[in-house]
Parts: C-alpha cells; sequence; structure tokens
C-alpha cells in the first residue's frame, strides 16, 4: 500500500510539473487554427444565422425578426421525404461497402508483406482519376447500348438490351463503387495490427472458425470498422453528383445535397437551403456522436 501511494504522489507531482506548452507549439498549431476558424467555424456561424432569415426579393434577406418558418418548411413531407432517401442511401451505401470491403481489407492485412503493398495499390487506383470520371465510365457502362447490356445480349440473357442507367440501383452502384475504397483502408489498418496471438488462444480454447471470427477478430478490428462506416455514411448522404449523373435525378434518387443546391440557386431561397444543411450538418453531428460512444464501449 505504501508502495502504491508513493507511486500515486509522484505520478501526481510529475503532472503538476508537466510542461506548458510554449510559443513555438502556439506557432505550428496557428495555421490549423485559423484553418479551422476561417473555412469551418466562421462557414457554420453563417449558416445557422442564415437559416434564421427570410428571403424579401432576390438578393435581399431580413434577419429580423428571426423565423423558424425554414425549419417547418424543412419538416414538411416533400422536404423530409427527400431527407429520409439520402439517409437510406448513405445507411445502404455503408452496408455494403461493409459486407464487400471487410473480406477485402482482411485478405489483403493477411497476405504476405510484398503481395500486401500491390494489393493497397490496386485499392489505390480508383483516387488516381477523378470521382467525375469514373462516374462517366459506369454512364457508358450501364446504358442500353454500353457494355454491360452487349455483353448480356451476345451471351443471350437477355434478349434485348435494359435499362440499368438512371435507376435507383444505378445510383447505389456509383457511390459504393466510389467510396468502397474508404471502407477497406481503415479496416485494413485494424486488421495489421491485430495479434494473431489472440486468434490462436481462442481456438485453443475450444473456440470454433465462426466464433472466434465474432468474438475476437470482430471486436478488435471494431475501431477500423467505425472509422470507416463514418468515411463512407457522411459524404454519401449529401453527394448528389453520382446520384444525380447515374440516378437521373429522379424523385427515387433525389439527393438531399441536390436540393440544398437548388434552393441556393434556382429556386432563391437561401435561408431555406440555409436551413436543411443546418438539420444535415445535425445529421454528421449525431453520426459523429454515435461513432464515439462506439469507439468507447
Amino acid at each position: 500500500m505504501a508502495a502504491i501511494g508513493a507511486a500515486t504522489a509522484a505520478v501526481t507531482t510529475s503532472s503538476a510539473f508537466r510542461r506548458k506548452p510554449g510559443l513555438m507549439a502556439w506557432l505550428v498549431f496557428a495555421p490549423l487554427l485559423l484553418w479551422l476558424v476561417i473555412f469551418v467555424i466562421v462557414p457554420t456561424i453563417m449558416l445557422v444565422a442564415l437559416s434564421f432569415g427570410q428571403q424579401k426579393g432576390l438578393g435581399t434577406i431580413h434577419f429580423l425578426p428571426m423565423t423558424l418558418d425554414n425549419y417547418i418548411n424543412a419538416f414538411k413531407w416533400s422536404s423530409f421525404q427527400v431527407f429520409l432517401t439520402s439517409i437510406g442511401y448513405a445507411l445502404a451505401t455503408t452496408v455494403i461497402c461493409m459486407v464487400v470491403g471487410y473480406p477485402v481489407a482482411y485478405f489483403i492485412g493477411r497476405s504476405p508483406e510484398g503481395m500486401r503493398n500491390i494489393l493497397l495499390m490496386l485499392v489505390m487506383v480508383p483516387f488516381w482519376t477523378s470521382f467525375l470520371v469514373r462516374t462517366f465510365a459506369w454512364i457508358t457502362i450501364l446504358a442500353k447500348d454500353g457494355l454491360l447490356n452487349a455483353l448480356l445480349v451476345g451471351a443471350h440473357i437477355f434478349s434485348e438490351p435494359q435499362s440499368m442507367l438512371y435507376t435507383p440501383g444505378a445510383a447505389l452502384l456509383g457511390l459504393v463503387y466510389n467510396y468502397l475504397p474508404f471502407m477497406i483502408l481503415p479496416i485494413y489498418t485494424s486488421v495489421e495490427r491485430l495479434d494473431n496471438a489472440f486468434v490462436e488462444a481462442a481456438y485453443d480454447l475450444g473456440a470454433g472458425p465462426v466464433r472466434a471470427f465474432s468474438q475476437v477478430i470482430i471486436p478488435l478490428t471494431r475501431p477500423g470498422i467505425v472509422a470507416g462506416a463514418l468515411l463512407v455514411f457522411i459524404p454519401s448522404i449529401a453527394m448528389f453528383a453520382i446520384t444525380s449523373l447515374m440516378g437521373g435525378g429522379t424523385k427515387e434518387t433525389l439527393n438531399i445535397g441536390e436540393v440544398i443546391y437548388k434552393q441556393f440557386t434556382s429556386g432563391r431561397n437561401q435561408p431555406g437551403g440555409a436551413a436543411m444543411g443546418t438539420l444535415l450538418l445535425l445529421v454528421f453531428i449525431i453520426a459523429l456522436w454515435i461513432t464515439r460512444k462506439q469507439r468507447e464501449e
């Protein structure tokens, strides 16, 4: 007990005399702090303030008196349905990326080091081109006169070309293809750090492959899974460029990001778009909070 008390006192004393950050540390931190203030904090404050304003004619916005009408309109069924559709696409994209990406990440993480680098490079290949180029490539593939229809008709699977483009499935395919690497890389990092001794210990204690995977491997790689889910869910919820190009901008594929864009441009209703943007920001904060709770658990 005396030894424990002495150790505790030593730790307390050393922490009390811990050196505070000096001028050089603050100078190094200053660019990041300035960037956060200019490009994150100030725009967020402006967005929230604008959401309580009133559009009075072209280019004229009144901030007094403040109003909640923009938020009330955002919760009307037509607008709320777009929120639900966007969240549904984001969740589906995240789940599919997780189901497809986890085996790939696990295989790469358990491969020999030389092979591992080659496989990682193949995962990174899509990042070498713009996502618009990749999206237009899929448009060419899925078109009625595209490569996929030609192969299916030539193999006599279909008697005539099918409408694959401008459908919810095409929009979901575009999202999964573009965001799959964001799921694979964080999971790969967790798998690479996985100590195989824990898996061998589970087998020694009588666990089968399924039980070892579900109760040992999955919990130990959970940080990568959570990080990957966050990296996929947050951007895909408002990525209207992909859903618009591959989904055709129909009612079934209408994205909240596209609605906000139209509110600020052709809709000429900046406060309404700001209110939807603020609600979308709230969804991001909730997702981050859930992710943090998962990490703590």
